[in-house]
């Protein structure tokens, strides 16, 4: 008998307390063939979107989370959520297997939530991230634009604030994401300015890998830059 890649996780909610059930994948049987250059995975055609489950959607009170939230609520923040959130919630489960547009809707109840709660910088970037990778492989450019942009601008905020330093992410990284969003948006300016950041961290060690994508990306850069360059002497 053949091993189902989801199971079942009973989750507690960490806004009401109540607890309920969601899916969660056995990353076991996960099949990763590569990654874009902004670390969206492109699996095999068979394996299932392992982070279509990164969220907890609540059925109780509608508050949606990853975790990597914090257990803390600030003064007044579940009063916040109460109102904005729990309020207008039509209660339902996501506790099946989930379409790109359930996924969709639990990433941006999640980055809602997110917000009103004040997780960090970076937690919020990666919110947004997914979701435009989600509109990626619908080959929605102009919904993944909008969310790369939302991720690219989070992600200076917490390159600013310095919040990842408690996280998985490191410097050089949080850079590098600032610097190949810009690329994809088509700030070339920004994307330079902080491709060059990276490569300045090499002498840090460690992140070989990343520094080297890095390299190949900034040449992308000027080459896109260049042709824009001569276009725009050409008219």
């Amino acid at each position: 008998m053949e091993l189902s890649p989801f199971y079942e996780k009973k989750v507690e909610c960490i806004c009401c307390n109540n607890s309920f059930l969601t899916t969660k994948i056995r990353s076991k049987l996960v099949k990763v063939e590569s990654s874009d250059t902004d670390f969206c995975p492109i699996y095999i055609e068979s394996s299932v979107p392992a982070f279509y489950y990164n969220v907890f959607v609540c059925e109780h009170c509608g508050f949606s989370f990853t975790e990597d939230f914090v257990r803390y609520f600030g003064p007044g923040m579940k009063e916040q959520i109460a109102e904005q959130i729990s309020a207008k919630w039509v209660k339902r489960s996501y506790h099946h297997e989930r379409t790109a547009f359930q996924a969709i809707e639990a990433y941006k109840l999640a980055f809602l939530c997110g917000t009103i709660k004040k997780e960090k910088f970076v937690t919020l970037a990666g919110l947004a991230l997914r979701i435009s990778w989600i509109y990626r492989k619908q080959q929605n450019h102009m919904q993944e634009q909008r969310f790369l942009k939302i991720a690219r601008d989070q992600y200076i905020e917490s390159y600013s604030t310095e919040d990842y330093a408690s996280t998985q992410m490191s410097s050089t990284r949080v850079i590098y994401m600032v610097a190949e969003l810009s690329r994809r948006i088509g700030d070339l300016d920004m994307a330079t300015r902080y491709f060059s950041k990276v490569i300045e961290n090499q002498s840090i060690g460690g992140e070989a890998k990343l520094i080297e994508t890095a390299k190949e990306q900034w040449q992308l850069v000027r080459d896109e830059r260049e042709k824009a360059r001569t276009a725009a002497a050409a008219v």
